[in-house]
């Protein structure tokens, strides 16, 4: 049991890995705080359960990743990553504490939230890939994968704490002060970068500034089937599917008609499900696409039964599966992309999947919205259910196209071949 735990557990044995994880796992907690509660002031506060309004929220949010896409991929690959960390967490930090201010005195407005989903997510859109790509920085490729894995298990658990205090706090001081606490918890992530030891990194290759560096990344992408398969896939669901602040806080007030700790709790209780099915991650020696293709199916059904459930409860249980499933192709899909890709070009090729993964919500979020608006929440979950069965359709045709290659090629010289 001992023997399985530390095989569960590996990177923890590296001392900047384990910093890094402390702080992570804070300042996650407040950022989906955060999220939460900007969820609730738009849908309650700010409009009359507006689900179309909190769709363009979230388009607001993630649509830089698409539209920074060649810069972000740049700065991961040629730029120190530990100080473009430093600059990006910083930064969304400052815009938390400015929301959480308006918030508090009683002044903000939906164009204020709209201003600031897209500004913070500028943000994010130049943490994301160098995020990513950092923590080899900080275990090297051989525990590559369950550091990946851990890093979703810190993420979730902050899934899991965050909303269900966001619900208590909104109760009882009001919504601002979530975006306070998010904005705090920043520091925690400044702090551990600053108390990690330099000499035990292990630095990326960093890329060399050529004529046509930023687009060589989509060529490098272009010519792989494997990656691009997965990255359909990663459309498919990230546009349609990944829509859970649409989904929660629609079922939640309009279906179920909880109040603002309800809502909190079902954003906790599918966290179980993300953290179950990041460990499960964790645990695994080598990511494969074939479980991408699983993954995608069994969202697919997540879905459909939480579109159908009959009370509260059976949705949050339909909640945990989705959770499971969606931490399946997020994770599997980052550990075997970064492992079968050229280290100068993981940045860039990380960026492209944030940006296909996170990107297309400027396209579905509005409309899974205005599905939610228009025919119910439940239609809602019905196109969460459709992305992940056509994706899992993507899945069958490239392993039927390519019938040798479902796992992963472990060897660099092989990596711009289809998976074996």
């Amino acid at each position: 049991m001992n023997a399985s735990l530390g095989h569960l557990f590996r990177s923890m044995r590296i001392y900047n890995y384990r910093t890094w994880f402390v702080g992570a796992l804070v300042s996650n907690t407040g950022t989906w705080m955060q999220r939460a509660a900007q969820d609730w002031l738009v849908l309650t506060e700010l409009t009359h359960h507006n689900a179309s309004a909190v769709g363009v929220v979230m388009a607001l949010q993630f649509g830089p990743q698409l539209i920074f896409l060649p810069w972000t991929g740049f700065a991961a690959d040629h730029f120190n990553q530990r100080r473009l960390l430093f600059a990006t967490q910083a930064t969304m930090g400052v815009l938390a504490l400015l929301l959480g201010a308006l918030t508090v005195a009683g002044v903000v407005e939906l164009w204020h939230v709209y201003v600031f989903a897209f500004v913070s997510g500028t943000a994010a859109a130049f943490d994301a890939p160098v995020r990513q790509t950092f923590v080899s920085e900080l275990v090297g490729d051989a525990d590559l994968s369950n550091a990946v894995a851990l890093n979703s298990t810190s993420f979730n658990a902050g899934r899991m704490i965050g909303p269900a205090v966001a619900g208590v706090i909104i109760a009882e001081v009001g919504t601002g002060w979530a975006f306070l606490i998010n904005g705090a918890s920043f520091f925690a992530v400044l702090v551990s970068l600053s108390m990690m030891r330099s000499a035990d990194l292990h630095p990326n290759a960093r890329a060399r500034r050529v004529k046509g560096s930023l687009s060589q990344g989509f060529r490098y992408v272009w010519s792989r089937p494997d990656l691009m398969a997965t990255l359909v896939m990663l459309f498919l669901i990230g546009t349609f599917g990944l829509n859970f602040p649409i989904f929660i806080s629609t079922m939640a007030v309009n279906v179920f008609e909880t109040d603002a700790r309800g809502f909190g709790l079902l954003s906790s209780i599918m966290a179980i499900g993300t953290i179950s099915g990041a460990l499960i991650a964790a645990g695994r020696d080598r990511p494969r696409f074939s479980v991408i293709a699983i993954g995608a199916g069994v969202f697919g059904v997540g879905c459909m039964l939480a579109g159908i459930a009959p009370d509260y409860w059976v949705f949050a249980v339909a909640l945990v599966i989705i959770g499971v499933a969606s931490l399946t192709v997020l994770n599997s899909s980052n550990s075997l992309m970064q492992l079968t890709t050229e280290p100068t070009m993981r940045g860039r090729v990380m960026a492209i999947r944030l940006a296909i993964a996170l990107g297309g919500t400027p396209i579905g979020a509005p409309i899974v919205g205005w599905v939610a608006d228009a025919f119910g929440p439940r239609w809602s979950l019905g196109v969460g259910a459709a992305s992940g069965f056509a994706a899992l359709a993507v899945a069958l045709y490239y392993l039927a196209k390519y019938p040798a290659s479902p796992g992963i090629v472990m060897d660099r010289a092989d990596a711009a071949t289809p998976l074996e």
